[in-house]
């Protein structure tokens, strides 16, 4: 019952979408492993599914402390980490705001609008020869334009944001000093527009958070400027244009699911659940919660004051919870997946992401029958950044 255990780099191997084998051998054998990230203090890495729901939602374990410590991860900086560095009651209470301008309802009526993109996409694909870039010309234009749209951020200011985006997220030497000049680029320019909304209101999302209130309670600027910026801006852009280049590689490489797709439609949104569970969008663990206590993990102690990482990559692949889950099952009913996390610091945008991601591959499905590979898939480069990971480029043909 000791504490003192090997420390392991980390992350582990990587190749492409592939979710390292270490993890399920650790999830057999040491569930609760010390690990070392390039940069900050070593962690605990939880890997089984019960112990990351718990470390996400149980209160003695705190994402406040972690600002300003030598918190682990893969970028140089330290850097503010808004709404995802906060604890109950303050992250409930700014939850809620947010939660006012954010709802399922008003994502569930953009679908329509996100399907008439994703259609003028593929027209474009198509007028442009036969191949394209998934990447560049579809994955990365569709979430930049329904951002722009929802939060009423001018669209030909794409190019502009769009190098602040991948600073945030995609920064794949983890050590150029980026966020220093780049955060307060980003900041001055949602500052811009937050003034823009209070002196002439607006019914965008923006405006919306501008203006939530809950009995008197509002959003200060630093936590609009936090939110709309690097939290909707940069995240509402960059999981999806990740996240679709690899469910569209995992496809074209699986010719019997593409074809089950293709048979069955309907399957749609159970699939791209399934491809959520199976296919690692983030590059490694993150966002370590600190023990406010100690807390045992059957015979493993974690003493005030400790780290842990919550592996979702490993929780998704948790035998004790999905059958068979190394093999994807696009008509897969029981699929409680933790990719978009748990708990109080469930993405907010999930929803936004999973309507993407549907009517992204329902387009490119119904419209390019003779979808595939433009290259060989061991000729595609993969990007892995301190947030996401995904194909560099997606080269198909039709």
């Amino acid at each position: 019952m000791s504490t003192e255990k090997r420390i392991r780099d980390y992350p582990f191997d990587m190749e492409d979408i592939s979710v390292s084998a270490q993890y399920a051998r650790l999830r057999e054998d040491e569930p609760m492993s010390r690990v070392r990230l390039p940069f900050g203090e070593p962690s605990w890495l939880a890997t089984r599914y019960d112990d990351v729901k718990l470390v996400m939602t149980d209160p003695r374990f705190s994402r406040a402390i972690s600002q300003g410590l030598d918190q682990p991860r893969l970028r140089s900086q330290l850097v503010g980490d808004g709404i995802m560095g906060m604890d109950p009651p303050d992250h409930t209470r700014l939850r809620k705001l947010v939660g006012k301008a954010f709802t399922a309802r008003r994502m569930e009526k953009m679908r329509a609008e996100v399907r008439g993109l994703a259609s003028r996409i593929v027209d474009d694909m198509i007028a442009g020869g036969q191949s394209a870039d998934i990447v560049e010309d579809f994955a990365r234009l569709l979430p930049v334009t329904v951002i722009c749209d929802l939060l009423g951020v001018p669209f030909e200011d794409r190019h502009v944001f769009r190098r602040w985006t991948e600073g945030v997220t995609n920064d794949e030497t983890a050590k150029a000093d980026v966020l220093f000049e780049i955060g307060g680029e980003l900041d001055d320019y949602m500052a811009g527009l937050v003034a823009q909304r209070r002196e002439e209101p607006t019914d965008d999302l923006l405006g919306a958070l501008v203006y939530a209130r809950d009995n008197g309670d509002k959003l200060d600027d630093t936590e609009l400027i936090a939110l709309a910026g690097a939290g909707l801006l940069t995240g509402g852009v960059e999981t999806v244009a990740s996240a679709l280049p690899s469910f569209v590689y995992t496809l074209l490489t699986r010719p019997e699911l593409l074809k089950q797709l293709r048979e069955e439609p309907e399957l749609l949104p159970t699939a791209v659940e399934e491809l959520l569970r199976y296919v690692p969008i983030n590059t490694s663990a993150m966002f370590a919660r600190y023990a406010l206590e100690d807390v045992w993990f059957r015979d493993t102690l974690v003493r005030t004051g400790d780290p842990v990482l919550p592996a979702l990559h490993a929780a998704n692949r948790d035998p004790e919870v999905f059958d068979d889950p190394e093999t994807i099952d696009l008509a897969r009913a029981h699929n409680p997946h933790v990719t978009f996390g748990h708990g109080p610091h469930h993405c907010i945008g999930a929803q936004l992401a999973r309507m993407e991601l549907q009517e992204s591959l329902r387009e490119l499905l119904t419209r390019l029958p003779d979808l595939r590979l433009a290259d060989p898939p061991e000729s595609i480069q993969w990007k892995f950044g301190v947030i996401v990971r995904g194909p560099a480029e997606l080269r198909v043909t039709w």
